[in-house]
């Protein structure tokens, strides 16, 4: 099965208040207002913030067999693709799904439909999601 599991927009990739101060010294952390994500590279060579709005996680939303043969994908070349090893709807290996690719806006709509008419997550799932107040963030290696 192959599972949307939220749906995220990039609001910036700029140092906010929420950073932190920018470091002082080589033994400062990079991005103190962060700390949770630090295990994600928060402040490794050539990684940078990024703010996104998301909403909650979850994993009760299944893509149809159907859909998930017609899903369609950019990479940054501009080349598209749909995923392998779909057979009769199901995806028999997930390694056409490794990597970063960008969806195509139908494809994309498609998901978000697929999201937006499904039952509203769990409260258990809405209060993890809250960030104790904060627009979660994470951080990227730039490439």
């Amino acid at each position: 099965m192959v599972y949307v599991v939220s749906r995220l927009r990039v609001v910036n990739k700029q140092r906010r208040a929420c950073c932190g101060a920018a470091p002082a010294t080589w033994r400062d952390p990079a991005y103190p207002g962060h700390h949770d994500w630090a295990m994600l590279g928060a402040g490794a060579c050539g990684a940078s913030p990024v703010h996104v709005e998301a909403t909650p996680i979850r994993f009760d939303v299944a893509v149809p067999g159907e859909l998930l043969g017609a899903l369609t994908w950019r990479n940054r070349r501009g080349e598209q693709r749909t995923l392998k090893y779909v057979v009769d709807g199901r995806l028999e290996r997930s390694v056409s799904l490794q990597g970063v690719y960008r969806l195509t806006g139908e494809s994309a709509g498609q998901l978000g439909t697929l999201l937006d008419g499904s039952p509203p997550p769990s409260p258990r799932a809405e209060a993890n999601h809250a960030h104790h107040g904060r627009q979660p963030s994470a951080t990227v290696n730039r490439r």
